[in-house]
C-alpha cells in the first residue's frame, strides 16, 4: 500500500511519548514524578461535572449542529465581551473537539507546496508538524530568552514573503510561559497592514493564565485584522478540563463556513453532554479558576527558586501558562538526553527543548501543573542526578 508522502512529514507530540514511558515505568514499580504533561492536576469542577451527568440524564443523547450548541456559542461570544469588550458574533464561533482542531484547520486552509508558514520556535510541536504535512514550507519566528520569551515583531515581520500565507502567535506561549507585551503586538499588527493577504492564527488557550497583575492582550482587539484573525481557544487549561476534548475558535467571515465543512466532514459536532458541561464552565461559578490560578503561581514561584539553586540551570520567571524552560546549557549536557536521563534514572518526567523547535536546544520544559510537595521532590532529584 502507498500513503500520500504527506504522512511521511508528519511529527509527534512527545509530551505523550513521554507520559507513555513514566507510565510504563510506573508500571514497573517505580516512583515516577511527572512534570511533564501539560495538564492540570486538579479535577474539573464539580458544578461543570453535574452539568454533563444532567444533560446526560435529561437525553441529551444525539447530534448537535456541526458548529456547536448555539446557547454555547453565544456564551463564548458574551464571554469574549465580558472580558475584554470585543464584540465577537455567535454565528463566528466553531465548537470544536479540543484546541488542536483549531490548528489542524487553519494550517490545512493555507498549506500547500510552495506556500510558506511562520509558527514559533519553540513553541508547541503541532504546528511545524501539521505545516509539513500539508507541504508548504514551516518558517520558525524566533523566540529568544533574552526577549524573556516574548515573539520580536520586528523578527516577525522580516519573516514574510510574497509566498507567506498565514502566521501563528502563541502568548501567553507553551513551552516557555512567555507572555508578549503589548506595545510588541501593536508593532506586529501595525506591520501586517502592509500584508493584507496574510492570515493570523492566534492560540490563546492559555489567556486566563497570567501572573503578576498582568493583562491578556487578545488580537480581537485589533479591528484592522479581524478579517483574517483565526483565534483559538478552549476549556482544557483553564477548567480543567483536557480529557473532555472541548475547544472552540473564532472565524472570521470569509473562512467560517470552510471551517464549518471541515466540521461535518471529519467530525459531525462535538459530543452533546461535554457541550454542557462547557456552557456551565462559562456560565457558572468562576471561583475554582481564580483558586486554581492562585496555586499555579504559588508554585511558579516555588518552582523558579528551586530552579536556580541547582548547579549549571538558570529560570527566567514565567508570566504565563504553567510552564517554566529552564536554560540548562552550563550543564554541560544536551537538553533531548537530559531530560531522558531524568525520567529513566532520577524518575523525574520532564520534556527536552528540542522537541519544541531547533531554539529549544539548551533548555527542558517542566509543567508546575503538579503539587507543591512533587515540585519539591522532583527538584531534589534532579539535584541528586545534576550533582552525582
Amino acid at each position: 500500500m502507498q500513503t500520500i508522502a504527506g504522512f511521511d512529514r508528519i511529527g509527534e507530540e512527545n509530551a505523550f511519548a513521554v507520559l507513555a514511558r513514566a507510565g510504563a515505568l510506573a508500571a514497573q514499580g517505580r516512583d515516577i514524578i511527572n512534570l511533564g504533561i501539560g495538564q492540570p492536576d486538579f479535577p474539573t469542577p464539580e458544578n461543570i461535572v453535574e452539568a454533563a451527568v444532567r444533560a446526560l440524564r435529561d437525553g441529551q443523547h444525539g447530534y448537535t449542529p456541526a458548529t456547536g450548541l448555539p446557547a454555547l456559542r453565544e456564551a463564548v461570544a458574551a464571554d469574549l465581551h465580558r472580558r475584554f469588550a470585543a464584540e465577537v458574533s455567535p454565528d463566528s464561533v466553531l465548537i470544536v473537539p479540543g484546541g488542536k482542531v483549531t490548528m489542524f484547520a487553519a494550517i490545512l486552509m493555507f498549506g500547500e507546496p510552495g506556500a510558506e508558514i511562520l509558527y514559533p520556535d519553540p513553541g508547541f510541536p503541532i504546528y511545524r508538524s501539521m505545516i509539513e504535512f500539508t507541504g508548504a514550507r514551516p518558517v520558525p519566528i524566533p523566540i529568544r530568552e533574552a526577549n524573556a520569551f516574548a515573539f520580536s515583531a520586528e523578527e516577525t515581520l522580516a519573516l514574510i514573503t510574497p509566498r507567506t500565507r498565514l502566521v501563528i502567535l502563541n502568548s501567553p506561549a507553551n513551552p516557555t510561559g512567555g507572555v508578549t507585551p503589548k506595545a510588541e503586538i501593536d508593532r506586529l499588527v501595525a506591520g501586517l497592514e502592509a500584508h493584507p493577504e496574510v492570515a493570523i492564527l492566534s492560540d490563546e488557550i492559555y489567556d486566563q493564565m497570567l501572573y503578576d497583575g498582568a493583562a491578556h492582550v487578545s488580537l480581537l482587539a485589533y479591528p484592522e485584522i479581524r478579517d483574517r484573525l483565526i483565534l483559538l481557544n478552549g476549556w482544557s487549561k483553564t477548567y480543567a478540563m483536557t480529557g473532555w476534548r472541548m475547544g472552540w475558535s473564532v472565524w472570521p467571515g470569509p473562512l467560517y463556513d470552510r471551517a464549518r465543512k471541515l466540521a461535518v466532514n471529519a467530525w459531525s459536532c462535538v459530543n452533546a453532554p461535554a457541550q454542557f458541561a462547557a456552557l456551565e464552565a462559562l456560565t457558572g461559578p468562576q471561583d475554582a479558576v481564580a483558586a486554581m490560578l492562585a496555586e499555579f503561581d504559588a508554585r511558579r514561584k516555588l518552582v523558579v527558586a528551586l530552579l536556580n539553586d541547582l548547579p549549571g540551570v538558570s529560570c527566567i520567571t514565567p508570566k504565563g501558562a504553567f510552564y517554566a524552560f529552564p536554560n540548562v546549557s552550563a550543564t554541560g549536557r544536551k537538553a533531548k538526553p537530559l531530560a531522558a536521563a531524568l525520567l529513566e534514572e532520577a524518575g523525574v518526567a520532564v520534556i527536552g527543548g528540542p522537541d519544541f523547535g531547533l531554539l529549544g536546544e539548551g533548555y527542558i520544559r517542566l509543567s508546575y501543573a503538579n503539587s507543591q510537595e512533587n515540585i519539591r521532590r522532583a527538584v531534589g532529584r534532579m539535584r541528586d542526578f545534576l550533582e552525582g
